[in-house]
C-alpha cells in the first residue's frame, strides 16, 4: 500500500453505487472491505457479517479501517409505506450506523472519517424555493428519515472523527429512477407527472461516485454537503428531455396528480414532491462536475 492507499470498509456496498466505488476505489490501490448481510462473491473485497436488525455485527470489520462509508439503508421506493416498513427504512440507516459506533467506542481503532449518504428527502416538497444546506429539514415522513439518519452519523463527532454526509439527489443510471421514467417513453406513452413544474434534484452516478472520491482524497472536507447536479431540472423538462434523447415523441397529456396519489399513497411525494436543490457548496470546495448539464448525462447512459 502506498502512502496515500487507505482502508475502506463500506455498509451497503452490494448496491449500484457501492460496487461502481468499490471498484474505482480498488483501481486507485485502495483495500476495501464490505459489511453485509451475506458472504461476498468479489475475492478482491473482504465482506464481514452483520444482521441489523439483531444487534450482530463482526468486531473484526473495524481492524485497520481507516474510512468507512456508509450506504447501507433499505430501498425507499422497493415497498408501499406501511408503518412497519417506514420504521424499516429508519432502522436499516440508524441502526446501523449505531452499531459500528458502538464498536468504535469498545475498541481501539484508526478510524478517522465516516463519509455518509443522506437524501434531498431532508428537505421534501418545498415547491421553487432553492435548498442550500443551510435550509430547514421539513417535517414530512422523508424528512423525518433523513433527520434520524443524519442525527445517528453525527454521533461520530463525539469519536472525533471526521464526518462527510451527501444529500443525494435522483441518481441517474442504467436502471432506478431512470428506468421507471424512461419505460413509458419507449414505448410511446411518456408524459410529465402531475402539473410537471416539480422540481427533479437529478445527478448523474459517475459524478456520486466522484464526489465519494472527493471527500477521500480531501481530508479537510466535512459537513454536509448537497450531492446534486448544478442544474435542477423540473419534471416536464427531465421527461422531454429523455424523449430527445431516446428519439420519441411525447403527445399524451400529464398524468393526473389524484391518479398518483391513488396509486401510490404517501409515497407519490417522491414523484410530485418539487424540491430544487443548489450545488454551489460542493463546487466551492473545489468538486467538478463531468455531468453538469442533462443532455451529457444521458447522452453517456444511453450511449
Amino acid at each position: 500500500m502506498s502512502n496515500s492507499a487507505k482502508n475502506i470498509l463500506i455498509t451497503g456496498g452490494t448496491g449500484l453505487i457501492g460496487r461502481n466505488l468499490t471498484k474505482q476505489l480498488l483501481e486507485r490501490g485502495h483495500v476495501v472491505s464490505n459489511l453485509s448481510r451475506s458472504t461476498g462473491k468479489d475475492s478482491q473485497v473482504k465482506t464481514f457479517l452483520w444482521d441489523v436488525e439483531k444487534g450482530v455485527i463482526d468486531s473484526n470489520c473495524i481492524n485497520g479501517v481507516d474510512i468507512i462509508i456508509h450506504l447501507a439503508g433499505a430501498g425507499i421506493a422497493d415497498k408501499p409505506w406501511t408503518i412497519q416498513r417506514k420504521q424499516e427504512l429508519i432502522d436499516s440507516r440508524v441502526k446501523s450506523i449505531q452499531l459500528i459506533y458502538g464498536l468504535l467506542k469498545a475498541n481501539t481503532h484508526q478510524v478517522s472519517t465516516v463519509i455518509s449518504a443522506s437524501a434531498i428527502g431532508y428537505y421534501s416538497d418545498r415547491g421553487d424555493e432553492l435548498m442550500t444546506e443551510e435550509s430547514k429539514p421539513s417535517n414530512d415522513f422523508m424528512a423525518e428519515c433523513c433527520k434520524a439518519w443524519e442525527n445517528a452519523v453525527d454521533e461520530g463527532h463525539q469519536l472525533g472523527l471526521r464526518i462527510v454526509k451527501y444529500r443525494t439527489g435522483v441518481v441517474l443510471d442504467n436502471g432506478g429512477a431512470l428506468e421507471k421514467l424512461a419505460m413509458p417513453i419507449k414505448f410511446f406513452v411518456g408524459s410529465p407527472l402531475g402539473n410537471g413544474k416539480q422540481w427533479i434534484p437529478w445527478i448523474h452516478w459517475k459524478d456520486v461516485i466522484a464526489m465519494y472520491l472527493f471527500a477521500i482524497d480531501n481530508p479537510n472536507l466535512s459537513g454536509t454537503f448537497n450531492m446534486v447536479a448544478p442544474n435542477p431540472l423540473t419534471n416536464k423538462q427531465l421527461t422531454y428531455a429523455v424523449a430527445k434523447q431516446l428519439h420519441k415523441p411525447i403527445w399524451l397529456p400529464n398524468v393526473p396528480a389524484i391518479f398518483l396519489k391513488l396509486l401510490l399513497g404517501e409515497m407519490a411525494t417522491i414523484v410530485l414532491g418539487s424540491t430544487k436543490v443548489a450545488a454551489d457548496k460542493i463546487e466551492q470546495a473545489g468538486f467538478k462536475f463531468t455531468y453538469p448539464e442533462i443532455e451529457g448525462a444521458l447522452k453517456e447512459i444511453y450511449g
